[in-house]
């Protein structure tokens, strides 16, 4: 049991073992930044490992309140002699990363169905039960009479939609009743997503322009935490409820639209190649719709890796060098992911503004420019 006075002496301890270790290798630690990060991350083990060893010892019945009021044999004679905790449990690390990984299953789905890949499978069923389309016997034709027998006991088209509307808030219809839309979703992504392509763009310029290319970068990896955190918080209270089961039943059912699509007869019947060709003409023949394939796809399997990588613990490592490793694996999904949702109109790149200048505003900042110069130097 540690003391108020214990814990005193230990971060006095600790602060004097910095400043001493600093003072001494202090030429060593401008030439080589690496050495401050491992004295540093070195330092804080040891006071979080005596931390942790204190937090493990026996609490008294009365969690040490007798001796801190004065009543007893055991009263303090001092302030420095009552019981001081040092923390609790932190809330960081008490999320549950298989809900995180249902939530990243379920924007992979979101995506296919704003593509219109169900919406595609029902016209096929509309064509094949009014026989207006050459569909018969084929292996397609009876997967898609299968199809539609198994309407009836899954998830609905609305079941869906609530769902992304609760856990995503992208609402093509009302949240469940009693739930809420998760309108900070969008949003905390997006964030996190930009400030992952700043670190890493931040990180190719001081590549460049630094001697050494493998030194750590200026980017700030408290940013990318912070946003990352923000963003897994918010899901950990979106992701309750039958989300989990309703990812790994429409997940199928996603599989058996494409084995559907991707069937010979069905892939005959409309000329396509594969089952996004069938696709892309069912919603611009029947539909008139303007696609947005291949952007909407990539933005399936980007988002959902990043998401996938949030489920992990990795946001909550430290040491540079180690987080710029484990960042790495969602580097590229990130600009991917950010360039084509800004190509459809979703996102905006935080980018500087007004580095490009059309012809006709050059030129009337150029006549401005002359303009002012020459009444300049009439009044001087």
């Amino acid at each position: 049991m540690a003391t108020e006075k214990e814990i005193q002496q230990l971060y006095d301890r600790i602060a004097a073992l910095r400043a001493t270790v600093t003072r001494r290798l202090g030429v060593d630690l401008i030439t080589n930044p690496q050495l401050a990060d491992a004295l540093t991350k070195q330092i804080d083990e040891m006071l979080e490992s005596v931390e942790t060893a204190e937090g493990q010892l026996p609490v008294p019945p009365d969690s040490g309140l007798a001796e801190l009021i004065g009543l007893g044999p055991g009263a303090a004679t001092e302030l420095g002699k009552t019981r001081l905790p040092t923390s609790v449990e932190r809330y960081d690390e008490t999320v549950t990363s298989e809900r995180i990984l249902a939530v990243a299953d379920l924007y992979y789905i979101y995506q296919h169905e704003r593509i219109g890949v169900f919406r595609a499978i029902r016209k096929l069923q509309e064509l094949f039960r009014a026989g207006t389309v050459r569909l018969s016997t084929g292996p397609g034709a009876y997967a898609l009479y299968q199809f539609d027998r198994r309407q009836v006991l899954r998830f609905t088209r609305r079941d869906r939609q609530a769902a992304y509307c609760r856990a995503l808030g992208y609402c093509m219809a009302p949240a469940p009743p009693g739930g809420r839309p998760n309108t900070r979703f969008h949003h905390l992504f997006t964030l996190f997503i930009n400030e992952v392509t700043l670190y890493w763009r931040d990180k190719r310029v001081s590549d460049v322009i630094r001697e050494r290319a493998y030194d750590p970068s200026f980017g700030s990896i408290a940013t990318v935490r912070r946003a990352g955190l923000d963003l897994r918080n918010d899901l950990k209270f979106a992701s309750y409820g039958n989300l989990n089961v309703l990812r790994v039943e429409v997940m199928q059912l996603l599989d058996e639209a494409f084995r559907i699509l991707n069937a010979d007869d069905v892939r005959r019947l409309f000329g396509a190649d594969n089952a996004w060709d069938v696709i892309e003409e069912i919603l611009t023949h029947y539909f008139n719709e303007h696609l947005e394939t291949s952007p909407r796809q990539r933005m399936a399997v980007s988002g959902r890796e990043i998401l996938r990588w949030l489920a992990q613990p990795h946001l909550l490592q430290t040491a540079r060098a180690q987080f710029e490793a484990l960042l790495l694996q969602v580097a590229e999904h990130a600009e991917e992911w950010l360039m084509s949702a800004e190509s459809i109109g979703v996102s905006e790149q935080r980018r500087p503004r007004g580095r490009v200048l059309s012809l006709a505003r050059d030129r009337v900042a150029e006549g401005d420019g002359v303009r002012r110069r020459s009444a300049a130097s009439q009044a001087s």
